[in-house]
């Protein structure tokens, strides 16, 4: 402030000095004030930076990835994973009802299972008399209903034979299993990868769910199943891909930021999942690829392509 006045020169200044000084107060005041706000709010996040919560949170991009990408990963990280036998995991049998094929315009693409409301013949006679009906067709309505998730035990039993008069036995020939000597089936795995992957739901939310319909499975071991089932049967799948990828004359790429945890760098590290598309112009065969990076680097995308490729 500039000059300081006593009570006994205020009263000897004039109103127009008076309401001079006020004004000046009041425009000193009001940048004050903000000053404080501003400082109280770098306070805050300094506090909250020093002290705060650390996470690996990225910024969400509105329409790219935002799932954490090696959640299975780290789920196994240090662990060794114990495959649960058929007594830990109950699941509710439930025979599913025979559907027969009607199709509506409006919902063509559901099953129909049809359902008949008849009256017996004893109540056609007491109404009508003896002979004195006949059936005129159906007044037919629809509904849709939901069913949720049902879990099926495939108990197999597999023949043994042996001959009365040699030592020899046979056995009837079994299919071979997802994983040796593991529960899982492709149905099941391919329902834990499309509820992560596609629906973005984490693999303890997954747990949960099946707990809800008497089903013991952890999310380690899903974990497990997740990466084994992608390195057996996925990886060849990917590998071909990459192959035809590479007869293209332009491959188009571009990098989106994920979130990844434990991958040896420090928390708030950036990550990146490239994708390799072979362009618009490859109609008959069109071909998409991700592969995880930890940055951004040019570097990248002749690594997996061999050639200088053009940015999406």
């Amino acid at each position: 402030m500039g000059e300081i006045f006593s009570r006994d020169e205020l009263k000897q200044c004039n109103k127009e000095v008076l309401i001079t000084l006020f004004l000046k107060l009041q425009e000193q005041m009001i940048e004050m004030n903000g000053k404080l706000d501003r400082m109280a709010e770098q306070l805050a996040v300094a506090q909250n930076h020093r002290y705060g919560r650390k996470s690996e949170k990225l910024d969400v991009i509105d329409g790219q990835l935002c799932f954490n990408f090696n959640e299975a990963e780290a789920l196994l990280e240090n662990i060794y994973v114990v495959e649960p036998v058929e007594e830990d995991v109950i699941p509710t049998v439930v025979k599913r009802k025979k559907t027969r094929g009607k199709r509506k315009e409006d919902l063509s693409r559901l099953p129909v299972e049809t359902i008949s409301h008849t009256l017996s013949e004893e109540e056609l006679t007491d109404i009508f008399g003896p002979d004195g009906w006949k059936q005129l067709p159906d007044e037919t309505y629809m509904r849709v209903k939901v069913e949720p998730a049902r879990y099926t035990v495939e108990e197999h039993h597999v023949c043994v034979y042996a001959g009365k008069t040699t030592d020899k036995i046979v056995k009837a020939f079994r299919p071979k299993s997802l994983l040796r000597n593991s529960i899982a089936t492709s149905s099941l795995v391919a329902s834990i990868m499309n509820a992560k992957y596609v629906n973005g739901m984490p693999l303890d939310r997954i747990a949960t769910d099946f707990r809800r319909n008497e089903v013991n499975i952890s999310k380690q071991v899903m974990a497990n199943w997740v990466i084994r089932c992608s390195e057996r049967y996925l990886s060849p799948v990917y590998f071909r891909l990459h192959e035809l990828l590479l007869k293209n004359d332009v491959i188009q790429q571009d990098e989106t930021p994920v979130e990844v945890s434990k991958d040896g760098r420090p928390a708030n590290s950036k990550s990146y999942m490239w994708v390799y598309w072979s362009g618009k112009y490859y109609t008959d065969q069109v071909i998409i690829l991700y592969e995880y990076q930890k940055t951004r680097k040019a570097e990248h995308p002749p690594k997996i392509s061999g050639r200088i490729s053009r940015s999406l």
